[in-house]
């Protein structure tokens, strides 16, 4: 397949690249861009600057532009939480 953009420098604002299912409270192995939420609920999380923070009633559908280490088992109501890199 051509990748007529390999050549990009790839950049926060350019599209992910990658991206894998998250189980609140499993390691990620790479820092986010991006996390989807399939199913609403309140979302726990290790941001990359080393912060704990909860967002409640985060809308099911929602492409959140975060950079996060983890997202906590505990406090985390959300499902369907994918990690975009």
């Amino acid at each position: 397949m051509i990748d007529m953009f390999k050549t990009h420098a790839r950049s926060l604002t350019s599209p992910p690249e990658d991206a894998a299912g998250i189980t609140p409270g499993d390691a990620l192995s790479h820092v986010t861009r991006a996390l989807y939420v399939g199913v609403a609920g309140d979302l726990a999380l290790l941001m990359q600057g080393g912060a704990t923070v909860v967002l409640r009633g985060v809308p099911s559908g929602s492409f959140l532009p975060l950079r996060v280490r983890q997202v906590l088992a505990s406090g985390t109501t959300a499902d369907g939480i994918v990690g975009f890199w």
